[in-house]
């Protein structure tokens, strides 16, 4: 078997030990957020990531903007500012607006225009990570998966491909920070994830270069989980492919998940993950309609933040949405 892309790290940006995934404070939920504009899709994922306890609890130490030499825009500094103000607040709601200024600086997005709530996630945690690359501008590429973000968000997918004429196996890995799943024809989140790590073979298209028969060749893919993220951050795609039309079935998502049977080495021990937050589109087209939220918080209960509301919830409400973005932590 030939493997490529997963080289051990020169350096350690950010040691690993030091990322608490419990709660280091308990506390009744922050404030909700004011609707600026068009900013739903904005204001879910900013409760999302403030509730993310390993992201949390590094941004309330203050570790980040200590030490960063970052002129003008810096993502974990906006941020670190956001999760104390939010988490501290007295007010029921607060205005994110060093979020909404900045916007052309985290990804194509005005404020009076609608915005898509996974695209807003990818944008901000790639900020965040860059945001933690800066200074360290000659790291090589494993290196740069050790910074706090990656550590938290981050995981390795396999991608073993079998030529379907010599039967040579290769790997290939790449870094994610999220898994986008397809759910056409899945009632479940366990089929999605079943379907994303079938076998996919490239029926009559010789697509790939196999170094043993020193030609194209069709080949039988399968992706895996290779190494697990510490935060499992899933996108239930409901874009039909080709038309603005959204997929609005439900899709029934566990309070607790095993993601070993979806890892390279399925038969050890289970790899479990808690659930603790939930991204609810609500509209017939993808292209418009309104986000809210579903969010476990410090105190252990759930809460639906709407905007600037915030109200407390159980769990069999949170597990009976039309979910588009799931949040599990490990």
């Amino acid at each position: 078997v030939f493997g490529k892309g997963m080289t051990p790290p020169r350096k350690t940006l950010f040691p690993p030990e030091r990322i608490c995934m419990d709660w280091r404070q308990k506390r009744r939920p922050g404030a909700g957020l004011h609707n600026l504009g068009s900013t739903c899709y904005l204001n879910v994922i900013l409760q999302c990531l403030t509730y993310t306890a390993p992201l949390a609890n590094y941004l309330l130490s203050r570790q980040h903007s200590r030490f960063c030499r970052r002129q003008g825009f810096c993502m974990m500094c906006i941020m670190e500012a956001h999760v104390r103000k939010v988490l501290y607040s007295s007010a029921s709601a607060i205005r994110p607006r060093a979020v909404v200024r900045d916007l052309k600086f985290i990804g194509e997005f005005k404020p009076d225009y609608p915005g898509d709530a996974y695209e807003f996630l990818r944008c901000t945690v790639n900020a965040m990570q860059r945001a933690c690359l800066s200074g360290s501008r000659d790291s090589d590429s494993s290196s740069r998966e050790t910074t706090i973000i990656h550590q938290i968000f981050g995981g390795f997918l396999r991608s073993r491909v079998t030529c379907l004429s010599c039967k040579t196996v290769s790997d290939f890995f790449r870094a994610f920070r999220d898994v986008l799943l397809k759910i056409k024809g899945a009632l479940s989140l366990t089929t999605a994830l079943e379907y994303f790590v079938a076998p996919k073979q490239t029926e009559g298209r010789k697509c790939f270069k196999c170094r043993k028969c020193k030609k194209k060749v069709a080949v039988s893919k399968v992706v895996t989980v290779h190494r697990a993220p510490r935060i499992l951050s899933v996108c239930l795609g409901r874009a039909d492919d080709g038309t603005s039309r959204k997929l609005s079935q439900v899709v029934e998502y566990p309070e607790c998940l095993d993601l070993r049977p979806y890892m390279s080495d399925p038969d050890r021990e289970p790899l479990l993950y808690s659930l603790y937050a939930v991204v609810v589109h609500s509209g017939h087209t993808c292209l418009g309609g309104h986000f809210f939220c579903y969010i476990k918080a410090s105190d252990g209960q759930w809460y639906r933040m709407n905007d600037v509301s915030v109200e407390s919830c159980d769990i069999h409400t949170v597990l009976g949405q039309q979910a588009y973005l799931l949040f599990y932590a490990r």
